[in-house]
């Protein structure tokens, strides 16, 4: 029963991340204002704004101009209930449940921000990163650690912005970086900035290889980085120790 109830949450709190999304994106306030259809600029009754639901009952199309609603709408509502579902199971109902899962919401709105927009917003890292700082003390994490881990995660991208002038990364991968270190300390982002880079590449020469891009193409890194942080937060620990006592 309590499964439901939080997977029923995660929908809900996924609607409102869609919300911060598409209005982040347009510059507008998200705490207040009904919503409304992007492509007709109708407002959408509360029976047409259920998480989820709504979408497949109306077939994935705006009730009043039948234009196709965006798949992001209830991919991110799903991915917002099994997150909190599978951060439960874990953790049960404890502040570390609560921690991971003010975590992984930060890094799925950032996620598919920047598959969007191609752009990672401060005013998505900066508050991250205090609440991951301060929840991170509390849990035991050393302070010089963090601060490390910080440097490590922000000066790898920043030599790269500066190196580059900003071709190969921008400034808000800076950031992202700082937030990476704050939230996993600086054993597990070395984990996370692997990953981001394998996955990053593999994906990179597939899509090359299906000519959907080319060499010179732009593809935003800050979705790799932070589904490399989320999975990083949830089993970093299991990865390090299996290739550790892979090479040991």
């Amino acid at each position: 029963m309590i499964d439901l109830v939080i997977f029923l949450s995660g929908l809900a709190i996924g609607s409102f991340l869609n919300v911060v999304i598409f209005r982040l994106g347009k510059k507008k306030s998200f705490w207040s204002g009904r919503s409304f259809c992007p492509k007709c600029k109708k407002k959408i009754f509360w029976y047409d704004n259920i998480p989820l639901a709504s979408f497949l009952l109306l077939g994935g199309h705006c009730r009043h101009c039948k234009k196709q609603i965006s798949w992001q709408y209830p991919l991110v509502e799903l991915a917002s209930g099994l997150i909190g579902v599978g951060l439960y199971w874990q953790n049960g109902l404890s502040l570390k449940f609560l921690a991971l899962s003010i975590f992984s919401y930060f890094l799925l709105v950032i996620f598919v921000y920047d598959l969007r927009y191609y752009l990672i917003l401060d005013r998505l890292t900066v508050p991250a990163m205090v609440l991951a700082l301060l929840f991170n003390l509390y849990f035991g994490f050393g302070f010089w650690n963090l601060i490390i881990a910080a440097i490590i995660g922000g000066g790898f991208f920043a030599i790269q912005f500066f190196v580059s002038s900003g071709k190969w990364v921008g400034d808000g991968d800076i950031r992202l970086g700082l937030l990476m270190g704050l939230m996993l300390g600086w054993k597990l982002l070395l984990v996370a900035l692997f990953l981001a880079y394998l996955v990053g590449a593999i994906i990179g020469l597939v899509l090359i290889g299906l000519k959907k891009k080319k060499m010179s193409s732009q593809l935003p890194f800050g979705p790799f980085l932070a589904g490399a942080t989320f999975v990083t937060l949830i089993w970093g620990q299991n990865l390090l120790n299996w290739y550790l006592n892979l090479i040991y």
